[in-house]
């Protein structure tokens, strides 16, 4: 494993490897047994898009491991003037030993991860969120025990979270059903890497979505990057969302997660979000331990 630049890079193998690993360092991490596998190490941390949870948990998570990591802003490098992605990459290579990248486009993480010479892990596009999934499996599993007969549900805009949450979902061997408005549907290449796949359906019915669901998913209506498009959208989505009547087809014991920031009243009710909000940033705090295994599994930890 060099990279980890989507969700589909990974097997069911990997995935399982990269999760174990999470929970062992999250149970050391809780037992405060030091793990510095990536001492001596340094990761660059580039960010087009502003963030709270990959920024932190990146950060307080290459510190756990003993390594360093330095923060980059758009502003602070060649890369938010012009200089080409290619040209970034080669620099960065001989400087750094690992690259995590939050920004828009995917092909800027691919592209890194092509001239460059070091691992690059991708921290968000507005076409994957691979991170952030591995996290919220890791959180499935602490719950539910195992993906074997589980359903997930997605309810809300076919984003980046509904791209890798399909491509994972399935992956693992989990039911995946989607319920998005008919104009915003999950990326074209998702939706035919699923389509003949006998445990994926999606549709524009929450309800059918939600039924019988273990775990239900929901996100913003409108990502950052699209607040032009709010008005917009909240049009689009009335209805779209994760409240009573839809947590009434689920299963009786079924979590809901959220990748957060979370817009109560919009793609969740606020009561919802309190209900299940133990689940929510108990999928948060994972951000930090999924990551570390990721960090440790491309950048070579021992």
């Amino acid at each position: 494993m060099k990279h980890l630049l989507k969700m589909g890079d990974l097997n069911k193998e990997q995935i399982i490897e990269l999760l174990d690993l999470a929970d062992k360092l999250k149970a050391e991490n809780k037992a405060g047994i030091k793990h510095p596998l990536l001492a001596g190490k340094t990761l660059g941390m580039i960010f087009q898009k502003s963030s709270t949870r990959t920024r932190v948990s990146f950060e307080v998570g290459m510190y756990q491991l003993g390594g360093y990591p330095l923060f980059l802003s758009s502003n602070d490098l060649q890369i938010g003037r012009g200089e080409p992605v290619e040209d970034t990459a080669r620099v960065l290579s001989r400087y750094l030993d690992g690259i995590m990248i939050r920004t828009y486009a995917q092909k800027e993480v691919e592209d890194l991860a092509q001239y460059g010479s070091i691992p690059v892990i991708n921290g968000l596009t507005d076409f994957a969120h691979p991170c952030q999934v591995l996290a919220d499996l890791q959180t499935i599993r602490e719950h539910k025990k195992d993906f074997d007969g589980l359903k997930m549900a997605y309810i809300g805009d076919g984003n980046n979270m509904a791209n890798s949450l399909i491509v994972g979902g399935l992956t693992v061997g989990m039911e995946v059903a989607c319920a998005t408005p008919k104009d915003y549907q999950p990326d074209a290449s998702v939706l035919e890497f699923a389509k003949d796949h006998p445990k994926f359906s999606i549709s524009e019915d929450i309800y059918a979505a939600a039924k019988d669901a273990d775990v239900l998913f929901t996100d913003v209506w409108a990502s950052m990057g699209q607040e032009a498009q709010a008005e917009e959208r909240r049009q689009a989505f009335q209805g779209i969302q994760i409240n009573r009547d839809v947590m009434a087809v689920a299963k009786p014991d079924a979590m809901v997660q959220h990748c957060l920031p979370a817009h109560r009243g919009e793609e969740i009710t606020a009561e919802i979000f309190e209900e299940h909000a133990q689940e929510i940033f108990d999928e948060a705090e994972n951000r930090l331990h999924a990551q570390k295994a990721v960090m440790v599994k491309v950048m070579g930890g021992k």
